[in-house]
């Protein structure tokens, strides 16, 4: 994200989806760190990934679920989960 980034406009409504935000603690309490999409059956979406050979764990299970039928998408801040090798991969599961 570029650096003093200002406000962002108005967002507005996407039919057949639906936004949550939460705080889950990754980074300091009380942060809204988490959002929750939820998409309506039958929607399309399309991912955008770094072209680096070594990903995170979360990178390489959204390449492959984003090929399938998605109806939820969770984002966080700040929890790369990267370098864990099979452990990771388990927990990003």
């Amino acid at each position: 994200m570029a650096v003093g980034l200002g406000p962002l406009p108005t967002l507005h409504p996407v039919p057949g989806c639906e936004l949550g935000i939460a705080s889950a603690g990754i980074k300091r309490p009380g942060r809204k760190d988490v959002v929750v999409m939820r998409c309506a059956e039958g929607s399309s979406v399309a991912g955008v990934f770094t072209l680096n050979a070594f990903c995170a764990a979360p990178v390489i299970i959204a390449k492959q679920r984003v090929q399938g039928t998605v109806r939820y998408l969770l984002t966080n801040t700040g929890n790369a989960n990267a370098g864990t090798g099979a452990p990771g991969l388990a927990a990003a599961e």
